[in-house]
Parts: C-alpha cells; sequence; structure tokens
C-alpha cells in the first residue's frame, strides 16, 4: 500500500483561504477529492491523507465528506481543533470515533508568539489526544524548533509527526546549519516520525534541483532513518515549485538505493502505522 501522508483539497474562497494570495495563481482554484485520484493514479499510489487548510471545524467536516466520497482514496483525515478550548474533550469525542479522522494540527508556523507550544491549555489539549487515539502534526519553521523540541517533551506518550521536514531554508551552495542542528535533536525523539514533503517550497533560488535539495534529503534520512519517514507530497501547494508526478519521481531518485523493507515503510507502512489507517478506510 503506498500512501501519500501529506496532501490538501479544498473548495477555494479567497476569504476562507486568505493564506493563498494572488501570487499563487496555480493554488487560486478548488481541489477536490476526484483531481487528487487521478494525481495518485498517474504516480501510483494508493491513498493518502488529507491534512486541514483552515482551523476550523467546518474543516474537519469538509475533508471527512471528501474522504467518504474518494471510495477509499483518501485515508485518512488530520483535522483542526481548538486544543485550547474549554470543550476539548468534547470536541475530540465527537470526531475522534469517525474512522477516518486520524490526527489534529495548528498552524503554529502562523503563530507571532515564540512561546506559543509552551501555553498551558495548548498543551492540556494535546495531553487528551492519546486517550483519543489522535497523533498531532506539528507544522512549524525551522527557526521554531528549540521550542518543538520543549513541546515533544513534555509528551513522550503522545505521538508527534513532524511536517515538511521542519521548513528548514534551503538554498544552492548552503546549508541551513541551526536547522540541521536542531533537526538531529528532535530526531532522537522516538515518538517523532517525519514527513519528506513541502521540500521544493522552502527553496529560496528561483528554480531548484534534486541537488539543490539532495543535502536535506540526505540529513533527514540520517536522522531519521527510513523507517521513521514518511513521503507526502504537499500537493497542491508543491504546485508552486513543482508538479505531483514530478515530486514523486525527484522522491523514488533519491530513495532508490533503499532496501525493499526500507521502501515499503517510506512509502505506506509508517504513515499507516503512525495514523492507524485501516486498507479499506
Amino acid at each position: 500500500m503506498k500512501i501519500d501522508s501529506h496532501q490538501h483539497l479544498w473548495r477555494f474562497d479567497p476569504v476562507e483561504y486568505g493564506w493563498i494570495d494572488e501570487k499563487a495563481t496555480a493554488l487560486r482554484r478548488s481541489y477536490l477529492h476526484a483531481d487528487l485520484a487521478r494525481e495518485l493514479t498517474a504516480s501510483g499510489l494508493d491513498g493518502a491523507v488529507a491534512v486541514q487548510a483552515r482551523q476550523s471545524l467546518a474543516e474537519n467536516d469538509f475533508l471527512l465528506g471528501q474522504a467518504t466520497a474518494s471510495g477509499g482514496r483518501i485515508r485518512g483525515v488530520v483535522g483542526w481543533v481548538n486544543l485550547a478550548a474549554d470543550d476539548v474533550d468534547e470536541v475530540l469525542g465527537r470526531y475522534a470515533p469517525q474512522p477516518r479522522f486520524v490526527g489534529v494540527r495548528h498552524v503554529v508556523q502562523g503563530e507571532t508568539d515564540p512561546g506559543f507550544l509552551a501555553r498551558p491549555a495548548f498543551n492540556r489539549g494535546v495531553s487528551r489526544l492519546r486517550r483519543h487515539g489522535l497523533v498531532y502534526d506539528v507544522l512549524i519553521y525551522a527557526a521554531q524548533l528549540p521550542a518543538a523540541i520543549a513541546f515533544v517533551d513534555r509528551h513522550p506518550s503522545q505521538p508527534f509527526v513532524l511536517d515538511h521536514i521542519a521548513k528548514p531554508t534551503i538554498a544552492a551552495g548552503r546549508i541551513d546549519e541551526a536547522w540541521a542542528r536542531s533537526f538531529r535533536e528532535i530526531a532522537k525523539r522516538s515518538h517523532v516520525t517525519c514527513k519528506l514533503s513541502g521540500v521544493v517550497t522552502e527553496v529560496r533560488d528561483a528554480t531548484w534541483s534534486i541537488d539543490v535539495i539532495r543535502p536535506y534529503v540526505d540529513l533527514a534520512i540520517e536522522a531519521f532513518g527510513p523507517a521513521r519517514l514518511m513521503f507526502g507530497s504537499d500537493w497542491p501547494v508543491c504546485r508552486l515549485k513543482t508538479e505531483y508526478g514530478d515530486w514523486v519521481r525527484t522522491v523514488q531518485a533519491l530513495t532508490s538505493g533503499w532496501s525493499a523493507a526500507e521502501q515499503a515503510a517510506f512509502w505506506g507502512g509508517t504513515a499507516a502505522t503512525t495514523y492507524k489507517l485501516a486498507p479499506d478506510a
């Protein structure tokens, strides 16, 4: 089973998706389950995990509806819940029993408070996730990695997934050394897995190549190992830099020397285990 662990769907509305500005012309249209199915089929993938792009409960309902309509192609949904709210247990109890609802995410990269991940109310909400069997996806920029390390250390029994290798600043001929140090450190936590996704959109050069991103992918492999990495496309956001099939082929080239067991884990097994995806969900 080959799984794309990270993609998005939306019925485009410039108000609902204000982060998609006028420069992101490739994203200013609707992307629904049928569009995703075409990309998965063309690249030989069996299914995907749909991840929230809005911070609202309506996003959960939309994605779960798309999952139902997808005929099994969308195997899981990582939604959003206000984890700092007093009724967090009630809301989690509403969504967690739904088999496709596998995790939650907050757009921490958009928070201006450097202490956001240490907020007591937010951490109380995170502490409720394990009893509901839910994963927490960590969406941050590289500069937020030290705070994220302290955050995941507060919850040693909670499964975490680090999105987009923590968004380093990528440019030809250099490595983001601050990212590299903190990334290696967070990888030491066995309850954290990582998505090899969203890499090309962090390239600061006008164009990208496999050689430009290779040092970052190699470091991610070194730090987490193939068994704790999972493939993700970040489609359609990746279209700002590359098309779905081109990203799949790039990652295939970068992982071509792996064993069959390593390939199986990376291309689906780790996502299926981490998110508890049922084959026929």
